[in-house]
C-alpha cells in the first residue's frame, strides 16, 4: 500500500469526512472527499484507482444504490460501506449489491483499514486474472482458421496421425501446424495447451 492508493470518502456529514480522512491519511492513503454519492458520480473520471468508502444512508443516491450504479457503469472500484444504523438485512443487501465490505459506526480504525486492504488485494488479484485472460485471448486470436481447427483436435486428444486422416493432410503438415500453434500460444506442452483451451472455453473441464 502506498500514497498512490486513493480512498474516495463519501459521507454527507463533514465531521465524519474530516475524521475518517485524517485517520486514513495517517495510514498513507491519499484522500478525496465527497459530500454525496451524486457528487462523486458526477465528478470527472480520471481513471480512478483506489477504494470507495461510503456511508449507506445519504440524501439522494444512497450507498447501496451507488454500488449498483458503479457496476452498471462498468466502474471496477471496490466499495466499503459504513453505517450508523446497520442491521443484518442491510448488510446482506449491501454485499448482494456488490459491496466488498460493510462496517458499522462508530468505525473501528483497524477494521476499516483491514477492510480497505482486503478490497485492494481482491482488486489486484482480479486485475491480474483479467490481464492473464486478455493475454491468452490475444495469443489465440493470432491463430489462423486452420490452426484453430487443429488446436481443437489436439486438445480433444487426437494424435497427429488421426488429425492427418481426419483432415486429409500429411502427418508432417499436422506436425508443422502443431509447432506453430505451440509457438503462438507459448505452450511448452500439450498439457499446457489443454489448460489454455479450458480457460478459453473451447474445452469442457
Amino acid at each position: 500500500m502506498t500514497r498512490a492508493t486513493t480512498v474516495f470518502l463519501i459521507d454527507d456529514q463533514e465531521s465524519v469526512r474530516h475524521s475518517l480522512g485524517e485517520l486514513l491519511s495517517v495510514f498513507g492513503f491519499a484522500i478525496e472527499t465527497f459530500a454525496s454519492a451524486d457528487e462523486f458520480l458526477g465528478a470527472p473520471d480520471r481513471g480512478r484507482i483506489g477504494v470507495v468508502v461510503a456511508d449507506v444512508r445519504m440524501p439522494g443516491t444512497d450507498g447501496i444504490a451507488l454500488v449498483r450504479e458503479l457496476a452498471r457503469r462498468g466502474v471496477r472500484l471496490p466499495v466499503v460501506l459504513i453505517s450508523g444504523h446497520a442491521d443484518v438485512a442491510m448488510a446482506v443487501a449491501a454485499i448482494k449489491a456488490g459491496a466488498d465490505d460493510f462496517i458499522e459506526k462508530p468505525v473501528d480504525d483497524a477494521a476499516l483499514v483491514a477492510a480497505i486492504n482486503r478490497a485492494l488485494a481482491r482488486t489486484v488479484e482480479e486485475f491480474a486474472a483479467q490481464r492473464s485472460s486478455d493475454t491468452l485471448a490475444a495469443r489465440f486470436a493470432r491463430l489462423t482458421p486452420r490452426q484453430i481447427e487443429i488446436f481443437d483436435l489436439v486438445v480433444e486428444g487426437y494424435t497427429s496421425h488421426a488429425i492427418a486422416a481426419k483432415l486429409a493432410i500429411s502427418v508432417r503438415t499436422v506436425e508443422s501446424y502443431r509447432a506453430e500453434i505451440m509457438d503462438k500460444m507459448e505452450a511448452e506442452s500439450v498439457a499446457v495447451l489443454v489448460r489454455q483451451a479450458i480457460r478459453l472455453g473451447r474445452l469442457a473441464p
